[in-house]
């Protein structure tokens, strides 16, 4: 039963961001593009590599840690992959407030690890 319900809220959540994230594009008036098309694609590709593989690679040292420990690695992680992909967007995306949306996002989503750390 409690495995149902956290489909269902990670399911209602899930489409909640979906419609927040149209909301917020719309409200901006932002036209959704992709890195990938511009000279950043490289830069873009590399970094999200960069820091995949280091997570992975000090993963194992925090699991040996604390909860509260994992939870700040989620964080940060986070924190460091969106904080790149906003940045990039500024940078390579000219005339396009994306970045925005982008910063809403990572806010929101630090707000809700918290919340849900506390919850659990």
């Amino acid at each position: 039963m409690i495995t149902f319900l956290f489909i269902v809220a990670a399911i209602s959540l899930f489409l909640l961001l979906i419609a927040l994230e149209q909301a917020i594009n719309r409200l901006l008036g932002v036209e959704k593009k992709q890195i990938s098309t511009t000279p950043g694609k490289q830069i873009d590709r590399w970094g999200r590599i960069i820091f995949c593989v280091l997570f992975l690679c000090t993963l194992p040292f925090m699991m040996t840690k604390g909860a509260n420990s994992i939870e700040w690695y989620w964080i940060i992680y986070f924190v460091l992959l969106f904080g790149f992909q906003a940045i990039l967007e500024w940078r390579y995306l000219k005339n396009s407030k994306q970045y925005v949306t982008t910063l809403i996002f990572l806010t929101l989503g630090v707000i809700v690890m918290l919340c849900i750390a506390y919850v659990i």
